[in-house]
């Protein structure tokens, strides 16, 4: 991948580093979803049917 930094190999992160800072991330992307919603109540319902549609609608 030509757009990521070059890394060293002695500075190589583990799984569990890396495992940690996607959960803390998933976490951070939850509650500002939750904060949007909270702000936009009708867009969030929107937002909800349209999921759920598109869910009822899609073959396996």
């Amino acid at each position: 991948m030509p757009d990521l930094p070059e890394h060293d190999p002695s500075s190589h992160e583990t799984d569990a580093e890396r495992r940690r800072r996607r959960a803390q991330f998933l976490r951070d992307l939850a509650e500002a979803r939750e904060l949007r919603d909270r702000v936009q109540p009708r867009r969030a319902k929107v937002a909800r049917l349209r999921h759920a549609m598109r869910m009822r609608t899609f073959r396996w």
